[in-house]
């Protein structure tokens, strides 16, 4: 319960909620967010041709709501109203599962990043960690975040989560920077709330967010209680700077035309955020030096969010039906070697939203009452991830061919002069237009190569943790000397003790190896 002093806070009944892709839009602008591009402040980022695709892919989340309710929306105990599927805190098994199925739709939809499954995971490890501050402390933490998620449930806002910090020096500690702003700290403490500094880099969707939830990176140590700091910030305060972040081939959504694009509609959105003496009131404030329970939060983020990487997917729909689209329009549809290439991007493809889906089927429930999923399985769908969409795209390359890294632009396609010749020459069946065989290439080069490889690819190996990450929580919890009980009572050796009765996967109800979280 909150503590004296502190005023909750309430739905924001008054504000009409976002009931559309369209609505969304427009409450992006005048905001007069301090966003840089090419060194250049943006006047509106709303209508900058870079960002807007990025924009779009957002609106979608909210579209398909409205297309799907049974797919994107649930129903919230905390507000006891229906709300968007991302600001729901999970309340079943099933809540989980229909998670990954929203992702992997919103992936084949839009081919790119849709930026708000951190904030979705980051709710929900919140959920149960501030639950369990509050049972060893007596602190409001709890109660302040209902009532936060009960605030953005009502306005039907979007959160994004801001985890990792630039680190500075690598082997050394927060508290042990040369300068202390390389991780996010607490640098004063008020009556009535705090003042953090730092920044956050790497940050999906930052820009395209109403909020974002403050946490800290790693597991913390007692000297570093400034740093032990959660809060919820909105993104228009004044003391937040953006700077936004290049991707291969962007300035294409800036020339004339869709072709040269690839996915002119969508794409996805990463920036650092500056955060300079920035204030948090009490009520917004969800961990305060508690620095013990930094690693539970990170663990159970990062299992939550390494599951969540079932939404490449859906990007993997998008690009095998790219590759059998291009064998179609080159003729050779039916060639047995293309055919046991799509099976085996098929195969790669389901394999990590097996591991995923798996992993949020086996989901318990925690002392909070939302659930968590399997950390062994959702550690294995992520190291999935680092590696078979790799494999996936050079299948595409290669069924594509080197037209889709040589073809002149739409320009050429288009000119006077060229065009003519362009659209004699890069025919393959006559009943396919030049156009629509450059199209089908340019979407393989924008996933493989140009903008959208940055999710596809480099945020696969690197997101929610690098492979190495995922390889430590596999190890911990890979139960070798279970297993190898296992083995020796089948093999007839005798040994002191045995195998002891464990669920059929041992994993589940369980957060960490040791069992601590049972």
């Amino acid at each position: 319960m909150p503590m004296d002093g502190d005023s909750a806070i309430t739905p924001e009944t008054a504000v009409k909620p976002i009931s559309s892709g369209a609505e969304y839009i427009e409450t992006l602008r005048g905001r007069g967010l301090k966003v840089y591009l090419f060194g250049d402040l943006v006047d509106e980022p709303v209508d900058h041709p870079m960002i807007r695709p990025s924009i779009n892919a957002v609106a979608k989340t909210y579209d398909l709501a409205n297309e799907n309710p049974d797919l994107a929306s649930a129903k919230s105990s905390i507000c006891g109203k229906t709300v968007n599927r991302f600001l729901h805190v999970t309340e079943s098994v099933d809540d989980v599962v229909m998670q990954n199925r929203m992702q992997r739709k919103l992936g084949q939809l839009t081919g790119t990043c849709f930026q708000r499954c951190v904030g979705m995971d980051a709710t929900n490890a919140l959920h149960s960690v501030t639950y369990e501050i509050d049972e060893k402390y007596g602190t409001p933490y709890h109660a302040r975040f209902k009532d936060f998620i009960a605030r953005m449930q009502e306005a039907n806002y979007v959160i994004g989560g801001a985890m990792t910090d630039v680190k500075g020096d690598r082997g050394k500690g927060p508290a042990s920077q040369d300068d202390p702003d390389m991780f996010v700290h607490i640098v004063e403490r008020r009556d009535d709330g705090v003042v953090i500094r730092g920044a956050k880099a790497h940050q999906t969707g930052c820009i395209n967010s109403h909020w974002a939830l403050v946490m800290p990176t790693m597991r913390l140590t007692e000297d570093d209680k400034d740093y032990a700091v959660v809060c919820a910030i909105p993104i228009d305060d004044p003391g937040l700077t953006f700077i936004y972040g290049r991707q291969s081939c962007d300035t294409r959504s800036m020339e004339d035309g869709d072709i040269d694009v690839g996915n002119a509609q969508y794409g996805g959105q990463e920036a650092m955020i500056i955060i300079e003496d920035v204030f948090v009131p009490n009520e917004l404030i969800f961990m305060d030096g508690e620095f013990e329970f930094a690693s539970d939060l990170v663990e159970r983020f990062t299992s939550y969010h390494r599951r969540s990487y079932v939404c490449k997917t859906g990007l993997g729909d998008v690009m095998i039906g790219a590759a059998a689209t291009v064998a179609d329009y080159n003729g050779v549809p039916n060639a047995s070697h293309i055919r046991d290439k799509l099976v085996e991007m098929t195969h790669l493809n389901e394999t990590i939203y097996s591991s995923g889906i798996a992993a949020s089927h086996e989901s318990f429930e925690t002392k909070s009452g939302n659930y968590q999923c399997n950390d062994m399985l959702a550690n294995v769908c992520k190291h999935n991830v680092t590696r078979f969409p790799y494999e996936l795209s050079r299948i595409a390359q290669d069924l594509a061919g080197g037209l889709m890294v040589t073809a002149p632009s739409e320009q050429d396609l288009n000119g006077e002069v060229t065009g003519p010749l362009l659209k004699k020459f890069l025919k393959g069946r006559s009943d396919v237009s030049a156009e629509d065989r450059l199209r089908i290439m340019r979407l393989i080069e924008n996933m493989t190569l140009g903008r959208n490889a940055v999710g596809y690819l480099t945020e696969s190996m690197h997101g929610a943790g690098s492979p190495q990450a995922q390889r430590v929580q596999i190890a911990r919890q890979s139960d070798l000397d279970y297993k190898k009980k296992l083995a020796k009572n089948l093999a007839g050796i005798k040994e002191d003790g045995v195998a002891k009765d464990i669920p059929v996967s041992p994993h589940q109800g369980t957060m960490f190896p040791d069992g601590e979280n049972d």
